[in-house]
């Protein structure tokens, strides 16, 4: 099988880097193309992933527009010389539009959880093979819907996927005993990001001031900080975040992904946004984990975090034991399926 992953976004390295991992290891031919978004090209280099750049990130909705207008042809270049059975990514609105294109289509697996990405989400998911989401996912989904009982993150932080490390924590200017809280910020961005606000700047320095007194914090932010904050950003191996995660005593943020990726490694998270996500309500309402607040809902939330802070650290790994026999290593459920789906189709281009 010849299977093309497009990359967007540095989240979606690392939902699919143990997918290609096994795909390659099983005797398939997989090939990435990205978006030079943040870090995600970075990451790639870091996991020693090979990838193609065929974009990068525009702001604004012209921005964006023009973008999607230039990475989708240089997409079909990529299709004609690599000749995919089959395309996947997440959101996927270029691999979706390009394997419709082709005379001969290609087939366009579509992963996503994000309900309130309505205009791209109208356009994407009539054109996509299939469409598969977590089954906490709140939307409608026209056409072949798959759903499986995970998170997005739980393709690459399920135990059998990830071991946390403290010894880590020392590239990162931290002691293996030194309690921290993670602050994260977003830059809206976004074509799903246009209903949201953020924080203000006052808001975030009050934040981190609340923070500081429980002990250290780190500011992970994709937009550059302000000079009173800089001296806070976490600085470290791009591709080893996740162990700095695993041992915080809280994550705080506008970030939905970061939000869910503490969650499911036993760390709460207080997520400040505008809109929710089917998967932070799920990880809110079954297991207690993530605590969703709005920018108006800012004094609950820093409540929130002084009293999640109060309560031991065996009351969040309590919580994750029980989120983990309840899902699905999402890496497993994602070979088989492309396995038993398209694992005997001819090559594109050789039909």
């Amino acid at each position: 099988m010849r299977v093309l992953i497009d990359i967007l976004h540095p989240a979606h390295v690392h939902f699919f880097r143990n997918f290609y991992a096994e795909m390659e290891g099983r005797g398939h031919q997989v090939c990435i193309t990205a978006r030079d978004k943040d870090r995600s090209v970075e990451l790639l280099d870091a996991f020693g992933l090979p990838s193609v750049q065929i974009s990068t990130q525009r702001s604004g909705g012209a921005g964006l527009a023009v973008e999607m207008a230039q990475r989708t042809p240089r997409l079909m270049r990529v299709m004609r010389s690599f000749r995919p059975d089959v395309m996947t990514g997440i959101m996927g609105p270029s691999i979706a539009l390009a394997g419709a294109m082709r005379v001969r289509r290609v087939p366009a697996v579509v992963f996503y959880d994000t309900e309130f990405a309505v205009q791209t989400n109208r356009i994407v998911y009539p054109l996509a093979y299939s469409v598969c989401t977590p089954d906490c996912y709140q939307g409608r989904v026209p056409g072949r819907h798959l759903q499986y009982a995970g998170y997005h993150e739980l393709a690459y932080l399920h135990p059998s996927r990830f071991r946390p490390d403290p010894a880590v924590l020392a590239e990162f200017g931290l002691s293996e005993d030194e309690p921290y809280s993670i602050v994260r910020f977003v830059s809206w961005q976004a074509v799903h990001d246009r209903r949201e606000r953020g924080l203000t700047a006052a808001q975030k320095r009050h934040l981190v001031e609340v923070l500081q007194r429980q002990g250290r914090v780190l500011i992970s932010s994709e937009a550059t900080l302000t000079p009173d904050l800089a001296d806070l950003a976490a600085s470290g191996p791009v591709d080893k975040i996740h162990h700095l995660i695993a041992h915080a005593s809280l994550v705080v943020g506008e970030s939905a992904t970061m939000s869910s990726e503490a969650a499911v490694l036993g760390v709460p998270a207080v997520f400040i946004a505008t809109t929710g996500r089917g998967y932070t309500d799920d990880e809110e309402r079954r297991y207690g984990l993530v605590r969703h607040f709005t920018e108006d809902q800012y004094d609950k939330a820093v409540q929130a975090t002084e009293e999640i802070l109060a309560e031991p650290a065996a009351t969040w790994q309590a919580a994750r034991q029980r989120l983990l026999a309840e899902k699905i290593d999402v890496t497993g459920w994602m070979v088989d399926y492309f396995e038993k789906t398209f694992g005997s189709a001819p090559a594109a281009g050789r039909r």
